[in-house]
C-alpha cells in the first residue's frame, strides 16, 4: 500500500497589492522589492475574510477535482501559522464547513515547512489506515506584518493550497524519499514575540507582529537546509537531480530558489515559481505552486517531483514524489 496525490486546490484573495504601493508606504525606491526578492505583487485578504475562509476555498477545489466521497476522508490536516484563534484550532471548523463528517481534524504549526510535515504525516496515516487525508496549508500573514520592518513587510502574503492524499496500489509511487531537519539553535531568527504562553501579553503592538532578526542569516540557513535535505531525500529515493521533472520549492525569495537550483545542479527552468505574482505565504506556497503547476500542465504518471522548504524555527525538509 502506498499513497498518491489525487488532486490539488488553491485560493488567493482578490486584493492584489503591487510593489509600488508598498514601496511608497515604506519609503523605498521603485524596483527595490523585486530586485531583492523577485516579488512583483502579492494578495492580501479582505477585512472580513478569515483564515478558514481561504482554507475552505482551497480544500473545496481539491475535493471537487478528486470526486472522492467526502464521507471517506478520514483526516484533515491544516498547516497554518495564523489560525483564526489561539483556541480552538481551526481545522475542525474547516472540516465541518467542507462536509467532512467522518474526518478527524488538527492544526499543524510548521511555519514555512508546514505543508511538507503535514504531507509526511498524512502519508503515514494513509498507509496505516487505507483512507484518504485532506491536507490544507493556509495563512493570512498580512495581518501580522510590521510596516516598520521593510524586510518582512515586502514579502509576506495571504493564500491557501490543498492536496488530497489517497491510498494507492501502484508500487514505487507516492513518497520515495524524505528528509526532515531542524536547527533549533536558530529558533528565534523569525518570530512573533508575543501572544504565546511565554509572553501572553505585551502593551506594544509590534510584539504581536512578524519580525526577522537577521535576514542575511535566514537567507544563508534556508539555502543550506533546503539543499542538504533535498540531497538526502534524493539519495533515499535512489534518484539524481537530473531525474527530477519539476522542482517545487518554498517561495520565500527568488534568489534562494536560484541558489538551491544551482547547488543541486537542477536547471532553473525546472523550478515552479509563483513568488513573482503571489509572494510568500509561508506553508501555503508549496501546495499553491503544486496546484497552479498542475493546472498549467497536468502531472503525469511516473513524473518525479522534488519539494523542499525551510523557515521559521529553522525547520525544513524535502520530499521526493513519483506521480501515480
Amino acid at each position: 500500500m502506498t499513497s498518491r496525490m489525487a488532486s490539488f486546490g488553491h485560493y488567493v484573495p482578490e486584493r492584489r497589492v503591487d510593489n509600488l504601493e508598498l514601496e511608497t508606504q515604506l519609503g523605498l525606491d521603485p524596483g527595490w522589492i523585486e530586485q531583492r526578492t523577485g516579488i512583483r505583487s502579492r494578495r492580501w485578504a479582505a477585512p472580513g475574510e478569515t483564515l478558514t475562509d481561504l482554507a475552505v476555498r482551497a480544500g473545496e477545489m481539491a475535493l471537487e477535482e478528486s470526486g472522492v466521497d467526502r464521507k471517506a476522508v478520514a483526516l484533515t490536516l491544516l498547516a497554518t501559522s495564523t489560525p483564526d484563534h489561539l483556541l480552538p484550532p481551526s481545522a475542525p471548523l474547516l472540516a465541518f464547513r467542507l462536509g467532512l463528517s467522518a474526518s478527524g481534524a488538527i492544526d499543524l504549526t510548521g511555519a514555512c515547512s508546514g505543508f511538507l510535515y503535514a504531507l509526511v504525516l498524512a502519508d503515514g496515516f494513509v498507509r496505516a489506515q487505507n483512507k484518504p487525508v485532506l491536507i490544507v496549508a493556509a495563512n493570512i500573514l498580512s495581518r501580522r506584518i510590521n510596516m516598520k520592518e521593510r524586510g518582512t513587510a515586502a514579502v509576506f502574503a495571504d493564500a491557501a493550497g490543498a492536496g488530497l492524499l489517497m491510498p494507492s496500489n501502484v508500487q514505487d509511487s507516492g513518497i520515495l524519499g524524505v528528509k526532515l531537519v531542524q536547527e533549533g539553535q536558530h529558533y528565534d531568527l523569525i518570530q512573533i514575540p508575543s501572544g504565546g504562553s511565554k509572553r501572553p501579553f505585551q502593551s506594544q503592538i509590534d510584539e504581536l507582529l512578524i519580525t526577522m532578526r537577521d535576514g542575511k542569516a535566514v537567507f544563508g540557513h534556508a539555502i543550506r537546509l533546503m539543499e542538504q535535505s533535498a540531497v538526502c531525500a534524493l539519495e533515499q529515493a535512489g534518484l539524481m537531480a537530473c531525474d527530477i521533472d519539476r522542482f517545487i520549492p518554498h517561495q520565500a525569495n527568488a534568489r534562494i530558489i536560484d541558489a538551491v537550483c544551482d547547488r543541486l545542479s537542477i536547471t532553473r527552468d525546472t523550478a515552479v515559481r509563483t513568488i513573482g505574482e503571489f509572494g510568500n505565504s509561508s506553508a501555503a506556497t508549496i501546495p499553491l505552486s503544486l496546484s497552479i503547476a498542475n493546472a498549467r500542465k497536468r502531472f503525469v504518471c511516473g513524473e518525479h517531483l522534488l519539494l523542499t522548504a525551510a523557515g521559521a524555527g529553522m525547520a525544513g525538509g524535502a520530499v521526493v514524489l513519483r506521480v501515480a
